[in-house]
């Protein structure tokens, strides 16, 4: 399910980058934050965050980039060359920790999060799982917090940015906006389907807001209907799927020709990243392995040993500094899928919930 969620969201975000929605919703996103240096920094992050919420990291990277750079010559052209105080810097390094920040928001946001699901799932079958709506709950409030955080460090203390209204960046975003003209049919289909799509993520399963429990959808219709045979069915992946499919039968704006196109296409489908979908099923095969040859278990027991009586805040901040370090050399994903199943085998060894959910005295 985890890799037919993947892959339909990757169809949907390659939907909405082939009719340039992406570009329209960053350029509105800048231009309403504002034009001096710092709120234009701000409003890069905060689009580029907002993307990559549904569209991988890097690709919303690289779509950011080419925008930053326009501004970033034309500010350099009305300075003549005297200091921009660091706004360079700030601009660019403001789009990449976005990049990454953002992702943490929904599943789909970066292949890591896909990875703990499926790996959670594997390792602990009778664990309650986290539907798409459960994870945006947890996690968005760390985009809140880690967003303003990262922008303040780079345009109030790593580079002191002026805060005066700069025309330069603020025509370059006009025109940007310009050059893509009004709203195309397709855009705005698209954009109702991007927008259908995550509604009926976030609303599937129950929201529980503290005392507060906000029925699902799927869960209605199973009891209302009383069609409980689709239980079991109706998961984040097969609204994924269902909406990626709907997106080859929707008719977009046709060619130069005249001839008649879908908002989406198999030439413009075959560019996702199968890579890292094997990457998954390969990494998902070896968690699996893991817990069927105790390996997972004799790691962990190997580790508590070393570990017995540390508090669980220690071992938690104790992981997140080593594996903060093992990322800058080794891939995200490859050592997320490693290292998951005997993390996973550690706190079972140590007697500590692996999910940390659990309140300690």
């Amino acid at each position: 399910n985890n890799i037919f969620l993947f892959l339909g969201g990757f169809i949907l975000a390659l939907g909405i980058q082939r009719w340039s929605l992406h570009r329209r919703i960053a350029l509105h996103v800048v231009h309403v934050v504002g034009t001096n240096p710092a709120r234009m920094v701000l409003g890069f992050m905060l689009a580029t965050a907002f993307l990559s919420m549904w569209i991988s990291n890097t690709a919303t990277a690289l779509m950011m980039l080419p925008i930053a750079l326009a501004v970033i010559a034309s500010m350099r052209e009305v300075a003549g060359g005297k200091s921009m105080g660091g706004f360079a810097p700030a601009l660019l390094l403001g789009v990449a920790y976005s990049a990454s920040i953002g992702g943490l928001a929904t599943p789909i946001g970066t292949p890591p999060n896909i990875s703990f699901l499926r790996i959670l799932e594997i390792l602990y079958p009778e664990a309650p799982t986290y539907s798409f709506g459960r994870w945006v709950v947890a996690f968005l409030p760390l985009v809140i917090v880690f967003l303003p955080i990262a922008w303040l460090l780079l345009t109030r203390v790593s580079h002191r940015l002026r805060r005066e209204s700069v025309g330069a960046g603020r025509k370059v975003i006009e025109q940007g906006i310009a050059g893509l003209g009004p709203m195309r049919q397709s855009e705005r289909r698209m954009m109702w389907v991007f927008a259908t799509t995550a509604i009926l993520w976030i609303t599937r399963g129950d929201l529980v807001l503290g005392s507060l429990v906000i029925p699902g959808w799927a869960g209605l219709l199973e009891r209302t209907l009383g069609l409980d045979y689709l239980s079991g069915y109706l998961h984040d992946a097969t609204v994924a799927v269902a909406m990626a499919v709907l997106t080859f039968l929707i008719p977009g704006e046709p060619d130069d020709q005249g001839r008649p196109r879908k908002l989406m296409n198999w030439e413009t489908a075959v560019q996702l990243p199968w890579g890292i979908l094997l990457l998954f099923g390969g990494g998902f095969a070896l968690a699996l392995a893991y817990k069927e040859s105790g390996l997972s278990h004799y790691l962990g027991e190997s580790f508590a040993g070393h570990l017995d009586g540390l508090h669980p805040v220690l071992l938690v901040a104790g992981i997140c500094f080593l594996l903060t370090f093992m990322t800058e050399v080794t891939s995200n994903t490859a050592t997320t899928e490693v290292v998951l199943p005997v993390l996973a085998g550690t706190a079972g060894a140590m007697g500590v919930n692996p999910l940390m959910s659990v309140s300690y005295t």
